[in-house]
């Protein structure tokens, strides 16, 4: 497991926990599957925004699988 902090490391398709916008303060985690990367940057410090296949979109915290590549 890695940190979502690099936007190399996310693909579509691949497993990650993301904290939604409205967990933010609570730090809960949300699984889902990588449908779009929403972030341009390179890097982001907390967490490189992604929508999920259900359509949910948070930071990523966690890249629990690479199968996207």
């Amino acid at each position: 497991m890695q940190a979502g902090t690099k936007r190399s490391d996310i693909k579509a398709g691949i497993e990650v926990e993301i904290v939604l916008k409205k967990d933010q303060r609570s730090g809960k985690t949300t699984r889902g599957t990588v449908k779009d990367i929403l972030t341009n940057s390179a890097t982001h410090p907390h967490g490189i925004k992604v929508r999920l296949e259900d359509g949910q979109v948070g930071r990523v915290k966690t890249i629990l699988s690479s199968q996207g590549e």
